[in-house]
């Protein structure tokens, strides 16, 4: 089994990363400092608003897969399930990454 890299740094890799891109990183939720998950918000200045989640796969990797993409006239509805993946999963962390083209930190991040 692979050694994981501890959640809160991570996130801090993330933050100076996408920083140094001239773009904006917020933590909405911190979870567990070592093991917690990560739901990945990102955002493209301002639009295109998707949300990234590490899914398991057959050869035991886990990848992030876009769960879900936020259409103009259905902003409540990602709203609502950031709140419930909150609620369900204490040791969730909720990142925001607000860059051109986010994918490209996502790819670094792969276990």
């Amino acid at each position: 089994m692979t050694q994981r890299l501890p959640t809160h740094l991570e996130v801090a890799g993330w933050r100076r990363a996408v920083e140094a891109a001239g773009g904006f990183t917020t933590v909405i939720q911190r979870g567990d400092r070592d093991a917690g998950s990560v739901l990945l918000l990102t955002i493209e200045n301002g639009r295109n608003p998707r949300l990234w989640e590490r899914m398991p796969q057959l050869d035991g990797s886990r990848v992030f897969t876009q769960i879900t993409k936020q259409v103009t006239d259905k902003q409540r509805d990602m709203t609502v399930y950031l709140a419930q993946r909150g609620e369900q999963d204490g040791a969730l962390w909720i990142i925001e990454l607000d860059v051109p083209q986010p994918e490209r930190f996502i790819e670094l991040r792969q276990d």
